[in-house]
C-alpha cells in the first residue's frame, strides 16, 4: 500500500496480497522493486529481499527506479548482485515506466515466444540484400546494381574483377572485397 507504481498500472487487473516479492506477474515470474535512492541509504536491503525470495520463481526481476543523478556506481553493484542471484535487472527512470514494464510482463505471460520475436522477411531481394550488405562498403544500391547486371546469384559469384568493375559505383576496393568474401 502506498506504492507509487500501482497508480500507473491501468491495463491489467491487480490486487493486494500477502506475498514475498513486490509483484507476481505469473506463476513463474515475479519482481522486486528498488529505488536507487533507497538502495543508497540501505545497501543490505536488496540482499535480504533476494535471500527471502529464494528460488521460488523461475524468472526473478529486479525493477530499479533510477532516481539519482549519478547512478553508475550503484548500478554496477546491482548488476553484480543480479548476476550472482540469477536475477534480471530492469531499469526504469519513472514510476510510470516501471508500471509499463510490469504490465507488459503480465500481458505476455501466456503468449508464445513468437509474439515478441523478430518477424523474418521471406522476400528474396531482402534476403539477398542482407547477405551482400554484410560485405564492408556494399549497400542496398550496390545490391540492386549487382542483381540487375548479373541476373542470378551464381552469375555474381562467378563474375571476375573486370565484370564487377564495370558496374556503376564499383571501384577496385569494393570489387576486391566482394571477390575475397
Amino acid at each position: 500500500r502506498g506504492n507509487p507504481i500501482l497508480k500507473h498500472i491501468r491495463n491489467i487487473p491487480w490486487e493486494y496480497g500477502n506475498i514475498i516479492p513486490d509483484y507476481v506477474m505469473g506463476q513463474a515470474t515475479c519482481a522486486l522493486f528498488l529505488s536507487l535512492r533507497y538502495h543508497q541509504l540501505h545497501p543490505n536491503y536488496i540482499h535480504d529481499r533476494l535471500k527471502s525470495l529464494g528460488r521460488s520463481f523461475d524468472l526473478r526481476i529486479l525493477l530499479v527506479q533510477v532516481d539519482l543523478s549519478d547512478p553508475h556506481h550503484l548500478l554496477k553493484d546491482l548488476s553484480k548482485i543480479c548476476i550472482l542471484a540469477d536475477c534480471t535487472l530492469i531499469l526504469a527512470f519513472t514510476a510510470e515506466e516501471a508500471g509499463r514494464y510490469l504490465e507488459t510482463y503480465k500481458i505476455y505471460e501466456n503468449k508464445s515466444p513468437e509474439a515478441i520475436m523478430e518477424k523474418s522477411d521471406s522476400n528474396f531481394m531482402t534476403k539477398l540484400t542482407d547477405c551482400f550488405t554484410t560485405v564492408k562498403s556494399v549497400n542496398k544500391t550496390d545490391c540492386n546494381t549487382l542483381i540487375s547486371s548479373f541476373k542470378t546469384i551464381e552469375d555474381i559469384m562467378n563474375a571476375d574483377k573486370e565484370d564487377l568493375g564495370l558496374c556503376p559505383g564499383f571501384g577496385p576496393q569494393k570489387v576486391y572485397l566482394i571477390i575475397h568474401v
